[in-house]
């Protein structure tokens, strides 16, 4: 499924924290970097607010984002990049990421990037599908 404003959204067959600690031990054996992990759903429960599960995976490595950062300083605002999963109201999981072709327009980002954002989106596409047990 893909959203509106370049989300692209994959269903998972796992729960929200299984989705994103398959996320993250996929991410971190293909030698990428987690940076974070937030659970907003924790959070709305620490200040007495609902929340259906809800957890963000920030993760990357410099090879791919600096040039994009290189380009378009100011790309560096969409990176590293980060997957959300969520619970919808039906209670089907997803994980939903920003579309490196989305980033790249939304930055202006020049031909010289084409190869980085394509790397970017190939390895999202993988790594998201292996999570969400796609692939």
């Amino acid at each position: 499924m893909s959203g509106s404003q370049g989300i692209v959204s994959v269903e998972s067959r796992f729960g929200v924290a299984e989705t994103l600690d398959r996320l993250a031990e996929t991410v971190t054996r293909l030698g990428l970097h987690v940076f974070a992990r937030i659970d907003h759903m924790a959070g709305a429960q620490e200040v007495g607010l609902p929340l259906r599960p809800t957890q963000l995976l920030i993760f990357g490595n410099p090879k791919g984002g600096t040039p994009l950062m290189q380009d378009k300083q100011i790309a560096g605002i969409d990176l590293p990049v980060k997957a959300l999963a969520w619970e919808d109201e039906h209670g089907k999981v997803w994980l939903s990421y920003n579309a490196a072709e989305w980033i790249a327009a939304r930055h202006g980002l020049s031909d010289t990037s084409i190869t980085a954002v394509q790397a970017i989106a190939n390895g999202m596409g993988k790594v998201i599908g292996l999570a969400a047990g796609r692939e």
